[in-house]
């Protein structure tokens, strides 16, 4: 299968780092980086196993740039988790995967006559982002891959530090003043094991007003608690 080469983006271009990876990398990882389970008969040809393995050296990419610049006073591990995950969510690594043209990519790599509606779902997108950052980490190392990562993820790290998000928080603020509750109940769960999606409702006081989806439980809720918010005005 070919997978047609891009051009670097200009220095100074969030994701340039990680796009001149993702064009160096070699065709024995270049190809299963742009392989959906659904176009092989072997899962493990596909880019699931990358992705598991990208997931982790992104978290510590971004944990590790994330320690040392913020005051241990202000910023406790409770605050530090908060940020880290809104920072490598799949709504990042989705905003990412477009600012490197990763649907069109997949299009082109897809084969002649495969389904490919499903490529610019978040959950695709972002698994990619993920199985890009694995197999740089196979290629060319843990330093010039996080660094890559820090450089493409910077406006989503920027936006974690300066508007953190907390629907959840901020929905129960709002219900605490009408003495009303939310509870929240995963209703479906799709994938395998390590590439889960989750959908949750958020019912207030036994009716059900919206629902959220995620690749973890917590940010399927945050969803559920924002599209909540919307709900009630």
């Amino acid at each position: 299968m070919a997978i047609e080469e891009r051009s670097p983006e200009p220095s100074g271009v969030s994701g340039a780092g990680l796009r001149r990876l993702l064009d160096e990398l070699p065709d024995e990882l270049l190809v299963p980086v742009f392989t959906h389970s659904s176009w092989t008969s072997r899962r493990s040809e596909s880019y699931e196993r990358l992705a598991f393995l990208g997931d982790s050296v992104l978290a510590l990419a971004v944990t590790a740039h994330l320690y040392p610049r913020l005051e241990a006073e202000r910023f406790g591990a409770g605050r530090l988790t908060k940020i880290r995950a809104q920072a490598v969510s799949g709504r990042s690594c989705r905003a990412v995967a477009e600012r490197l043209g990763v649907a069109q990519r997949l299009v082109d790599a897809a084969p002649a006559g495969a389904a490919a509606s499903f490529v610019g779902t978040e959950r695709v997108l972002a698994s990619v982002i993920e199985a890009v950052i694995g197999a740089g980490y196979l290629a060319f190392g843990y330093e010039r891959t996080a660094d890559a990562v820090v450089e493409a993820f910077a406006p989503e790290i920027a936006e974690a530090l300066e508007n953190p998000v907390d629907f959840k928080s901020a929905l129960q603020e709002r219900l605490a003043r009408r003495g009303a509750l939310v509870s929240y109940d995963v209703v479906d769960e799709q994938g395998p094991p390590h590439d889960r999606v989750f959908s949750v409702s958020a019912t207030i006081d036994g009716v059900e007003v919206s629902r959220g989806s995620g690749r973890s439980k917590k940010d399927a809720e945050q969803e559920a608690a924002h599209a909540a918010l919307e709900a009630l005005g």
